[in-house]
């Protein structure tokens, strides 16, 4: 099983259309080398631009090249782009409804030693809120290169969510991704644990845990936030007992507050949310910040435990 980050797939991916597609025009504000752009700079270079560290002005070159008909993906770290170029992103390509896609790496606190000033852990929240915005949290580098390929054939402003550290391949090159659509990795009738992104392979121990334990859990990769897809969630409450959701982001405003919205309204269902408790992350390692948030499969597995409870 292949272990890469998911902005190394990213790189891949972007090259891969670029061999095919002469629409597709790449960006970067000065960190190409970190977030694999690079690849499809040194391939077409006609078609990449550095913006330099002008997050809020790539944007906006962004959405004026998309004015065009070109098919623009913008890159940077997901604390810049999220928060530095909010405003530009907002209204330079929500507003119009631009067919731009931010592909945004090295999110959460597994970015570990640069610390909480550049660990984004508000970036789904602040992401998800923007009309018209979809929203991607891929888990591995396969679901990674298969979404990137979606991205660019779906039309309008599209978010996609990175990881710095690397992760094992979980699907292979068969599996069916689709904007919207969550992948089910195993059934269960107990209770239903969700993830995005970075902590997928977590999940994934953790359910195996629980399986050795007696406790039989389905195991939803739910790697598009926005739109959710309210068909598994639902039949998940139906046919299981509780929900956990895990991310590797703030529980407000993310993967955890997105089920939990929809159940309220639709069927309310015990629910649990493993994830950053409202905090900012600090300087470590990533599997020491992993334990110190409680985002380990030891916790995946406390918490379904708890929510069976409450059930």
């Amino acid at each position: 099983m292949a272990k890469r980050a998911t902005r190394e797939a990213y790189g891949k991916a972007l090259v891969e259309l670029g061999e095919k597609n002469k629409d597709i025009i790449v960006l970067d504000a000065d960190l190409s080398g970190s977030t694999k752009t690079a690849k499809f700079g040194e391939k077409f270079p006609k078609r990449f631009f550095n913006a330099g560290i002008a997050e809020g002005n790539m944007m906006g070159v962004a959405a004026g090249l998309a004015t065009t008909g070109k098919v623009v993906f913008a890159s940077t770290f997901a604390i810049f782009a999220s928060q530095r170029a909010c405003e530009q992103i907002r209204n330079s390509i929500c507003y119009p409804n631009l067919n731009v896609k931010i592909a945004a790496t090295h999110a959460g606190i597994t970015v570990g030693a640069d610390g909480g000033s550049h660990q984004a852990i508000e970036d789904v929240a602040i992401m998800s809120a923007m009309p018209n915005m979809t929203v991607v949290v891929p888990g591995d580098g396969v679901s990674t290169e298969a979404l990137i390929k979606q991205a660019y054939e779906y039309e309008g402003p599209v978010y996609i969510r990175m990881s710095r550290a690397k992760v094992d391949d979980v699907y292979d090159k068969e599996t069916f991704f689709s904007i919207g659509q969550a992948n089910m990795l195993q059934d269960g009738e107990d209770a239903t644990i969700i993830v995005s992104g970075y902590l997928l392979n977590s999940s994934i121990e953790a359910a195996k845990i629980l399986k050795n334990q007696g406790i039989n859990v389905r195991l939803l990769d739910m790697s598009t936030i926005k739109p959710l897809d309210i068909g598994s969630v639902l039949k998940a409450a139906k046919e299981t007992k509780a929900i956990v959701t895990v991310e590797e982001h703030n529980v407000i405003g993310g993967l955890g507050s997105a089920v939990a919205s929809f159940l309220a309204e639709n069927h309310p269902t015990p629910v649990q949310m493993v994830g950053l408790r409202d905090v900012f992350g600090q300087s470590g390692s990533a599997k020491e910040l992993l334990e110190e948030y409680n985002l380990t499969p030891k916790d995946i597995v406390k918490a379904v435990k708890e929510v069976l409870l409450r059930k």
